[in-house]
């Protein structure tokens, strides 16, 4: 019998990637799928960061850099951050990483530790839970309510502190449910933390991706009521398009950043160095395609929740933020038919060939999450298909709930 170490029993594997490894597995045996589960970008990455990397390559710029980052990239992101929120690091407060993910990873190992508590709030990411866990501290979860719209209030967050707690993770745009937190409920949460000496981790990774004007300077919040206790995780990868670049980057103290640094050069060292000049080019040069690609966005969504609003059995808000439409099926589910939203993602998957990402993945039974970072011609094929699923399926559940013999 295979022995492994503990801690791969205190972690499951991440339920959106195995949605993303059906799809692969229907495919390759040549079934065409609608994969509405995916959660990256269905755009190229902008020309002129293809261009700078590239360049890199012609020029040869291969070889290992510091664990940390370029420095020219460190000071690009320190840049960018000073442009868009008004806020001023060093290089010394930032260190580049193989995503968002590992930004995250590196910030739990480095922070959280047994007998630890860290506060995060459901429907979440199923990666934040599993990371604390690796780190050998216990995720608290709150949780949201669709009747507030998912709303991250800082009484929900407060009072799920204990002299335990260790950090608070704050993930603004949400996914799943595309909600924000606002600068004021942050502000409070950020003061109550910093009194007790509690981090707040800040995964901003779906940073651009807000539909409506509206105040969301997080970074700026944290810097002025924390700083000392404040970590920013960020990506390329949602932003740009840019997923399988692998570069994100964390904002912290630098004490802390010279912690994720010694971790890191452990693990897996620098970022590709190509991918370093890509997500340069990325940051520093025009951001016109970020608002070319949101525009996008903002059309698939309203267009998708137009198409959906004609199901009453699908309960849903329009997001305001990411790409993601969080929908109550409850409905058609039935103790007889549909008893969870496996079944639900499972049965779609097998009667309609459309992908989506269940609801338990997210710690949120009874939601399905649909992404729109697919072409508007997908996604009206796949609203069509998913319409008749849940007619046919509601009423079995109708049936199912009627007294016999009506």
């Amino acid at each position: 019998m295979t022995r492994l170490a503990d801690r791969t029993r205190r972690i499951a594997t991440s339920p959106t990637m195995r949605v993303t490894a059906a799809v692969d597995q229907l495919r390759r045996e040549g079934v065409a799928v609608i994969d509405l589960g995916a959660g990256e970008p269905d755009f190229g990455t902008p020309d002129h960061v293809n261009a700078a990397a590239r360049a890199a390559i012609d020029q040869g710029f291969s070889k290992y850099t510091p664990v940390a980052g370029t420095s020219e990239l460190r000071r690009a992101i320190c840049d960018r951050y000073r442009l868009d929120y008004g806020v001023d690091y060093a290089e010394t407060h930032v260190i580049v990483s193989a995503g968002g993910k590992q930004a995250l990873f590196n910030t739990a190992l480095t922070l959280f530790g047994p007998g630890d508590e860290v506060v995060i709030h459901a429907p979440y990411w199923p990666t934040l839970a599993e990371q604390v866990k690796l780190a050998e501290a216990t995720p608290v979860v709150v949780r949201t309510r669709a009747e507030d719209a998912f709303a991250l209030t800082p009484d929900l967050l407060v009072s799920a502190l204990t002299p335990r707690t260790r950090g608070v993770i704050v993930n603004s745009p949400c996914n799943p449910t595309g909600a924000l937190m606002t600068e004021a409920a942050l502000a409070v949460v950020a003061r109550e933390t910093a009194a007790r000496g509690i981090w707040i981790v800040l995964d901003f990774c779906y940073e651009k991706l807000i539909y409506d004007p509206t105040p969301h300077n997080l970074p700026r919040v944290l810097a002025d009521c924390c700083p000392d206790l404040a970590v920013v995780c960020g990506s390329a990868s949602k932003v740009y398009a840019m997923t399988g670049w692998r570069c994100g980057w964390t904002i912290a103290p630098p004490p802390v950043i010279a912690a994720q640094a010694a971790v890191q050069s452990h693990a897996t060292s620098n970022v590709s160095s190509i991918t370093q000049k890509a997500v340069l080019a990325a940051l520093s040069g025009t951001q016109a395609p970020v608002g070319t690609m949101l525009d996008a966005y903002r059309r698939r969504r309203d267009s998708l929740c137009a198409w959906l609003a004609a199901e009453p059995a699908l309960r849903f808000l329009p997001p305001r933020g990411a790409f993601y439409l969080w929908v109550d099926v409850t409905a058609a589910c039935s103790p007889d038919g549909l008893r969870s939203t496996i079944d639900f993602a499972s049965a779609l998957l097998d009667e309609e060939r459309v992908a989506v990402t269940p609801g338990e993945a997210f710690d949120a039974p009874g939601f399905i999450r649909i992404s729109y970072a697919t072409s508007i011609e997908t996604l009206r094929e796949g609203s069509r298909r998913l319409l008749a699923f849940v007619g046919r399926h509601k009423e079995a559940a109708v049936r199912a709930v009627q007294p016999h013999g009506r």
